[in-house]
């Protein structure tokens, strides 16, 4: 199911903070990691390993961007980022975040979802997306004002097919990581990492090259770590060619190069 019309104020702005850990407090051997929602999924899977391995525990903050750049400008010191690319260039060059440190791990495209059981629409083409949206009675998308770029692209899209005007009375925009992907609404696109781990819906597939836009992610260690050595193994295990898998699993491409 997607989200309904009563979950939108309870929801909004949700920061979603999550443990990929041991049981207990958080200690000084544990590194923390703010990411957004998309490779979420995947960094707990892989986190867990680094745990069994290295003994270090993994704290997660899952928030959209715009939320953790917001933590990140009121001092708060993790021990690594993982945001789009961009924005992981502009902390770099603020200095906020180290800047040999910044590594690609993976991309995500764009799938369109609906809920279990229904009719699997054909979005095989630009014209069968057109369609789909058309005759949709509810479509939810990510909230552009949460500072993700999906949202923002998928705003553009409408416009390119020429139908923004017509679909915007039945949009409802919400994050994913808030619940954008439960609900009552009919028909959603998401990144496909954060359609993928939701029960209740079924993935129709990615959105046609014509109308697909990826979003690049990247992780870098904060200036003010304290943790730096455990910091880059982390990121080593996240974009090592072993973890490719992994990523896939989890609806991205990894970006690791070699074999």
């Amino acid at each position: 199911m997607l989200i309904g019309a009563s979950q939108r104020n309870t929801a909004r702005g949700v920061c979603v903070a999550l443990s990929v850990c041991l049981a207990g407090s958080a200690t000084a051997a544990d590194i923390s990691v703010f990411s957004s929602g998309a490779p979420a999924e995947v960094e707990k899977v892989l986190a867990a390993q680094f745990t069994r391995e290295g003994g270090y525990r993994v704290v997660f903050t899952v928030a959209n961007p715009a939320i953790i750049q917001r933590k990140l400008s009121a001092g708060e010191t993790p021990d690594i980022v993982i945001l789009p690319a961009p924005i992981i260039e502009s902390l770099v060059k603020t200095g906020v975040l180290g800047p040999a440190s910044r590594v690609d791990l993976a991309r995500v495209g764009v799938g369109l979802v609906v809920r279990e059981g229904a009719p699997l629409p054909d979005i095989s083409t630009a014209d069968g997306v057109r369609t789909a949206l058309l005759r949709a009675r509810s479509i939810v998308i990510p909230d552009p004002a949460g500072g993700g770029r999906t949202g923002a692209a998928l705003a553009r899209m409408m416009t390119q097919l020429g139908i923004a005007d017509a679909v915007k009375p039945k949009v409802t925009m919400m994050q994913a990581i808030a619940g954008g992907v439960e609900g009552e609404v009919e028909l959603g696109m998401f990144n496909i990492s954060e359609i993928l781990p939701v029960k209740g819906v079924t993935l129709v597939g990615a959105l046609p090259p014509a109308l697909q836009s990826y979003i690049v992610f990247a992780a870098a260690i904060h200036a003010g770590s304290t943790s730096v050595a455990a910091a880059e193994d982390y990121i080593k295990l996240l974009s090592a060619p072993a973890a490719r898998e992994h990523w896939r699993a989890g609806g991205l491409e990894s970006m690791a190069s070699g074999s």
